[in-house]
């Protein structure tokens, strides 16, 4: 049909799968929406992990808290009916108690009283407690200290004890810095490591691929250009299917000493499983024996969605560098909610005491306007400071209504003493990845460490083990491998991602099962189905 979009030729389509996955999904939006726009049917768009359910109670009591934070200001003084005073310290606990008795029943409030009650249990004092949220709320102050403010501190400390697994370092133990998202952790952590020399251009770093797109693009930009080493997830079932894990030659990579610094995520993207207890032993194993030295960038922000999580951060704690993001679980992605954490024993620091003298007198100059004694700064204190340049470093970290809304959101999962809502978050993921599997007609192997917040598809073996190999063949020699993801966008309204822009194989499919309904996953699978069988047709009138 004339209207029928246009699928890129073959040598447009080699080009196309030179862009990061997340351009060439623009592309495929601009094909899938102009067939959407010719069908009426809805555009299904499974290529961002973007989450698309949201957690309430924390939201409610974050804008609750709000408005008593308005009245506490309101009653301190005021010049005009919108020119008010700073909230007092003193009594603002008990002013809280008050205001959410004349409130109970509705939502949010009786969270609130169990927040002030378990900060009560802690020893805190109420007063400081809750006036440093009702600051934080307000806006109305820089936070301070910059990295995170200390009750937050000590809350978030809290909950990444309580999501890492067992031997997670106590809360005095870690330094911790909020940043925007884990995005902007990433950032700040590599510009740290090279603006203290702890990295140079050319410097060997280790990657645990199928990985998030962006850690690849970052190590290749010319400010760093990373010597690249992949440790793929190269192990395959009695089924012939990839379980995504990493075989004992792939971690023994890591052995090599000129290796700096390793980077995983884990559980994966874009396979979504758990990384096996064997790996992250063989991983601890070899830091003992083999690299004493290595750094470790963990990016935990799925392991929420799985029980029996064990963060690398919980094994082998000073090696570590762990960044979290509360963006897929609580739903909050555009919260721009993260952290950093490291020890306070940690290996960087022991790097850093070691920088040459010349080196030293570099950095000496280089934070020299916030300190004179720039030898006695941690990793996590210049990461701090060169996330705004150094200059600007008491202007650092996230806002204080953002770290509300962290404490908040740390909190629920805190005092959740049942795990509802986890238990909750991950029965929604999976029973769309059970609707996936039904549309696309397959069957998946129990696995207990999948967590299926995405899936990795692999076409070419999903031929090679229904179809004689000649099929295959047919196959790599006639197309390119987007081009299944251009016929899908073109004739069923759907946006995939190319699995090979994350290091996975060439063929394969990448679809996040957080940001559509369950029906439209189903809907999704029978559309892949389609175009599978119109290869198919296409093979057979070849021959």
């Amino acid at each position: 049909m004339t209207d029928t979009p246009a699928i890129p030729s073959r040598p447009e389509m080699a080009d196309l799968e030179k862009l990061s996955p997340f351009e060439l999904r623009v592309r495929l939006i601009a094909l899938a929406g102009k067939e959407q726009q010719r069908t009426g049917a809805p555009l299904l768009n499974a290529g961002r992990g973007n989450p698309n359910f949201v957690t309430a109670t924390p939201r409610d009591a974050f804008f609750q808290f709000g408005l008593f934070a308005v009245e506490a200001a309101r009653d301190a003084g005021q010049w005009s009916p919108d020119l008010l005073a700073q909230p007092n310290q003193s009594g603002i606990a008990a002013s809280l108690r008050t205001w959410l008795g004349a409130r109970e029943g509705q939502k949010g409030i009786a969270f609130l009283g169990s927040v002030l009650d378990w900060a009560q249990q802690q020893g805190w004092d109420a007063d400081a407690f809750v006036w440093e949220l009702a600051d934080n709320i307000l806006g109305e102050h820089y936070v301070s200290p910059p990295a995170m403010t200390p009750f937050t501190a000590k809350i978030a400390a809290q909950y990444l004890g309580s999501v890492m697994g067992e031997g997670f370092p106590a809360p005095e133990d870690i330094d911790l810095f909020g940043t925007e998202g884990g995005s902007a952790a990433m950032c700040y952590i590599f510009g740290t490591l090279f603006a203290n020399s702890l990295l140079s251009q050319g410097d060997t770093v280790a990657i645990m691929a199928p990985v998030f797109t962006p850690y690849l693009d970052i190590a290749d930009l010319p400010e760093f250009a990373l010597n690249k080493v992949l440790i793929e997830a190269d192990v395959v079932g009695s089924d012939g299917r990839h379980t995504w894990q990493f075989s004992p030659e792939q971690i023994d990579k890591l052995r090599d000493p000129s290796i700096k610094l390793l980077v995983c995520i884990n559980p994966t993207n874009p396979p979504s499983v758990r990384v096996s207890d064997d790996t992250v032993a063989q991983i601890k194993q070899i830091i003992a024996e083999d690299n004493p030295d290595l750094i470790v960038i963990t990016d935990d922000v799925y392991c929420t969605f799985i029980d029996g999580f064990r963060s690398l951060a919980s094994v082998i704690p000073d090696n570590t560098i762990l960044v979290y993001s509360y963006s897929k679980y609580f739903g909050a992605t555009g919260w721009r909610l993260g952290t950093v954490a490291t020890t306070k024993t940690t290996v960087l620091d022991k790097h850093l005491a070691a920088l040459p003298a010349d080196v030293k007198a570099r950095l000496a100059k280089r934070y020299a306007s916030f300190t004179d004694d720039s030898e006695s700064l941690t990793f996590t204190q210049r990461l701090v400071a060169d996330s705004r340049d150094v200059a600007l470093n008491h202007t650092a970290g996230i806002s204080g209504p953002q770290q509300v809304q962290l404490a908040l959101f740390s909190l629920f999962d805190l005092l959740d003493t049942e795990k509802q809502y986890r238990k909750d978050a991950q029965a929604l993921v999976r029973r769309r990845l059970d609707a996936l599997v039904e549309g696309l007609g397959i069957t998946l192997a129990p696995d207990p460490l999948r967590v299926g917040y995405y899936i990795e598809l692999d076409f070419l073996a999903y031929a090679e083990e229904h179809y004689p190999a000649e099929f295959g063949e047919y196959l790599k020699a006639n197309y390119e491998p987007a081009d299944i993801l251009f016929r899908i966008a073109a004739q069923t309204e759907i946006v995939a991602l190319n699995g090979s822009g994350f290091d996975g194989p060439p063929w394969s499919i990448r679809l996040s099962l957080a940001n559509l309904n369950e029906e439209d996953y189903r809907t999704i699978g029978e559309g892949i189905v389609r175009v599978a069988k119109e290869y198919e047709q296409e093979w057979k009138a070849a021959k």
